[in-house]
């Protein structure tokens, strides 16, 4: 007996230490698109898209490439179009995206541009991410951009559809007489989608990495390769895989470790849950930067490039003890109206301002990401402050909208679930409608509930559920399932955890949120 447990403790060990120098794709099963990945030292930096959420442009660092944690964000909030407040027009699926992140001569530079007007690009600068980042200049639009110095001192961009336009060193204008050409990147088989520039140097070539969707014919990773960074380029697919099932994978970058190893961080597009990075060796093959196993698959299991650090959450329960809201977590939709929010006393309340339809244009809505395979939040809410009209409660948000929501009307108070759709102008993406289903609608009483959203993003699942309690033990389902949505021609993100409160009627009623309680499953 005594033997069996010496075995059974040393295979237990052994698990254990497995598990912890190795890791599963997707690296992060969570919303993180357009990725770029840079290495100083033994430090790698990480920029991700989040558009119309703020602060924008999350900054994250990791030792391993595996567990990341956001450090900074560029900017706290934009104002350069009135959009940005939700007045006049939003800037979903617009704002801040694929952002290229650089270090040169002990700076760094992140440059992106909103596909919006005024259509110009924003440079910020630090000399350390977990510092803060200062507005450096402003550029032309250039789309899905890689920012890139040269040995000799030169600055460019590639972006676009091969795209490459030379800058003045200080990076604050384009260089008057300098390269401003469009590359050959385009062929018989490049007759549809071809964008998502990622640029390294490499043992003195020039390599251009870019997602490709050809007509009728899978996504995939391509690789352009050329002697001089004005051409001619060569091409070869290096990653054509559609990982675990889901769609295939594409646009992302390739960084070393230092140590002569090389790795693949490309996204996937998996539903509901957004656009989830995957980690994959890279193999230096006749000069080309050949992605995933010898197979050319994504491995579902590998070694994390750098073992003994500890995993990071990417989302978090959040009591709301502390002074300060953990913008490292949660993001808000839009510019927040900081007048109508405050934490104290261990909550977090959220005040009405301005009177709206529905959701979408609700200013102070606090969102963090939801995970796969699978997830689960609750939030623990005081709705005594309420007035009449007002709508107070937590969502699966995202174009497409479960929403579980406390409804006060003509004193009488409700719990509602409903599924609804915006609708967006072309132009200003305006909120024009919002189609709406009630689901579930029942009367409660007293001043406090709880409520909580599961979410399933395992494979041909995208479920949302919903459930309510008096206790936060004893829980009722209600509203049935939900069939959560990504769709670019609305949010263009994946689905978020959203707290809520917006007034219909009159402003100046509020909510308590006592705690967020969250719980990620690994199945």
């Amino acid at each position: 007996m005594k033997k069996l447990f010496i075995s059974l403790t040393i295979m237990l060990a052994a698990t254990l230490a497995y598990a912890q120098e190795t890791f599963k794709n997707p690296v992060v099963w969570a919303d993180m698109p357009d990725p770029d990945v840079i290495r100083t030292g033994d430090d790698f930096w990480l920029v991700t898209t989040t558009m119309h959420l703020m602060p924008g442009a999350p900054i994250m660092h990791s030792k391993d490439l595996v567990n990341w944690e956001t450090v900074s964000y560029l900017f706290d909030r934009l104002d350069e179009t009135p959009k940005y407040n939700m007045q006049g027009g939003t800037v979903y699926g617009r704002g801040q995206w694929a952002t290229s992140i650089r270090y040169h001569n002990g700076t760094f530079y992140a440059l992106f541009s909103p596909n919006d007007e005024p259509f110009r690009s924003f440079v910020y600068t630090t000399k350390d991410p977990r510092k803060g980042w200062t507005l450096h200049s402003r550029l032309p639009h250039f789309h899905d951009a890689s920012l890139f110095f040269d040995d000799d001192g030169r600055v460019y961009v590639f972006s676009g559809t091969g795209k490459l336009t030379e800058l003045n060193a200080d990076l604050t204008a384009k260089k008057e007489g300098g390269v401003d050409i469009t590359i050959n990147v385009r062929d018989e088989e490049e007759n549809n989608l071809l964008e998502g520039s990622r640029v390294i140097k490499h043992d003195g070539r020039y390599y251009l990495l870019m997602i490709s969707w050809p007509k009728d014919k899978p996504r995939r990773q391509l690789c352009y390769r050329a002697d001089k960074i004005t051409g001619p380029y060569e091409k070869k697919v290096i990653l054509e895989d559609n990982f675990a099932g889901f769609p295939y994978a594409g646009q992302g970058t390739i960084v070393d470790d230092g140590h002569g190893n090389w790795y693949g961080f490309i996204f996937q597009d998996r539903g509901a849950v957004g656009r989830v990075p995957l980690l994959m060796p890279c193999r230096w093959t006749d000069g080309w930067p050949m992605l995933g196993n010898v197979n050319g698959k994504v491995p579902f299991v590998m070694n994390k490039p750098v073992q003994g650090f500890k995993d990071i959450d990417m989302v978090v329960s959040d009591d709301f003890n502390g002074d300060t809201l953990d913008l490292k977590h949660w993001q808000w939709n839009h510019n927040p109206a900081n007048d109508f929010w405050k934490l104290s006393d261990g909550r977090l309340r959220l005040t009405t301002c301005r009177v709206v339809d529905n959701l979408y244009m609700a200013p102070n809505t606090l969102t963090q990401r939801m995970e796969g395979p699978k997830c689960s939040a609750y939030i623990e809410i005081d709705f005594s402050g309420m007035r009449d009209g007002d709508r107070a409660g937590l969502a699966a948000f995202n174009g497409h909208s479960g929403i579980m929501a406390i409804e006060k009307d003509n004193s009488k108070t409700w719990l509602t679930v409903t599924q609804t759709q915006v609708n967006l102008t072309e132009k200003e993406h305006l909120v024009s409608s919002v189609d709406t289903q009630e689901k579930a609608r029942i009367s409660i009483t007293g001043n406090r509930i709880f409520l909580r959203i599961d979410g399933d993003f395992n494979l041909g699942r995208d479920i949302a559920t919903f459930y309510y309690s008096t206790d936060g033990k004893k829980w009722t389902a209600i509203g049935g399932e939900f069939k959560m949505k990504f769709d670019y021609r609305r949010l263009f993100m994946g689905t978020r955890y959203a707290l809520f409160n917006y007034a219909t009627k009159q402003p100046g009623g509020h909510v308590d949120i006592e705690k967020f309680v969250y719980k990620k499953e690994e199945k």
